[in-house]
């Protein structure tokens, strides 16, 4: 009896140290994966504070809620299961799917630039036009879009990471980076719009009055420059992606170009320089493709109706 105890024991302390092991390895693979996928982290950060300008303060929170919640629902319910199947039976499949998520980061940015040259601007309108729980409705949805695809590109890269790894321990792996980053990117989002709130506080005080002021007088710059940083993150990205796709298709050229200009500037003036060369080519990559894209949406029929009969329909919304 005694033995037979002491053999249960045994099995399930084995079984226990197989467990820990487990943690290790998912834990690990997470650590990598989240390292490798921290520049689309950052620009993912930078992409969603200009879809929560405009709100009430009380409405600030629970809008970077409401992205928040969509982008783990994109990432665990959409994105995981999709490239994890595609990558045990259809990888191949995974660039050409990634490369349409790039044309239309590519696209939005290059509609940005072009809002902001021709000076009409659909964000602007929207506020006007909608109602408060449409317009509310309207910048979600638009940023969970978004989120959809730098999502995306985070798992991809995260699952490139931890390839070597078994089935279930990159699922492990990829879940686990899921929840980081998103609480990582979400949180930071959260105290970024929220930061003249904080001043406020700050400047009712006496011993804090003037940092507090001075906070709420930046923040409206800071956010303007969030939202121009995020335009050119999805240029960058989007042309980055298709830039990297267009080479794995089997179209080197381009890609060849960039990597040897890339790794000149870095030998030259140091690795951080070569990096601003490969995202500046990128980001032109990304301006030319969606120029082109916005282009054909502004020329053809069906564009036209989308670009000029969505803002008539919210307004005749606005008015009912």
């Amino acid at each position: 009896m005694a033995g037979g105890l002491a053999a249960l024991l045994d099995d399930i302390a084995a079984i226990a140290r197989a467990a820990a092991a487990s943690v290790d390895d998912v834990a690990a693979g997470a650590a990598k994966a989240s390292a490798k996928a921290v520049g689309v982290v950052v620009d993912d950060t930078a992409v969603t504070p200009r879809y929560v300008q405009g709100f009430t303060p009380d409405r600030e929170l629970p809008v970077v809620w409401k992205i928040a919640r969509g982008s783990i629902i994109n990432k665990l319910v959409f994105i995981l299961p999709a490239i994890l199947l595609l990558s045990q039976f259809l990888p191949w499949l995974l660039t050409p799917l990634l490369m349409c998520g790039g044309l239309y980061l590519s696209y939005e940015g290059a509609e940005k630039l072009w809002e902001a040259v021709s000076g009409h601007s659909k964000a602007k309108e929207a506020p006007a036009l909608l109602q408060g729980g449409d317009h509310e409705k309207l910048m979600v949805s638009s940023a969970i879009r978004t989120d959809f695809i730098l999502s995306a590109e985070i798992m991809v890269i995260s699952l490139n990471e931890v390839g070597d790894l078994g089935f279930w321990m990159r699922a492990g792996s990829l879940i686990v980076v899921a929840l980081i980053i998103t609480a990582m990117v979400y949180g930071v989002v959260a105290l970024i719009v929220k930061m003249d709130d904080v001043g406020l506080k700050l400047a009712a005080k006496e011993r804090t009055r003037r940092f507090g002021e001075g906070l709420v007088k930046a923040m409206p710059r800071v956010m303007q420059v969030l939202s121009t940083v995020g335009v050119a993150a999805m240029l960058w990205v989007g042309g980055h992606i298709l830039l990297v796709g267009i080479n794995d298709l089997g179209f080197t050229p381009i890609y060849e170009f960039v990597h040897h200009l890339e790794e000149a500037a870095a030998h030259a003036a140091g690795g951080f320089v070569g990096w601003l060369v490969n995202t500046f080519f990128s980001a032109l990559l990304g301006v030319i493709v969606g120029a082109v894209v916005v282009l054909i949406m502004h020329l053809l029929p069906f564009g036209k109706k989308g670009h000029t009969g969505s803002t008539e329909t919210h307004a005749q919304e606005g008015k009912n």
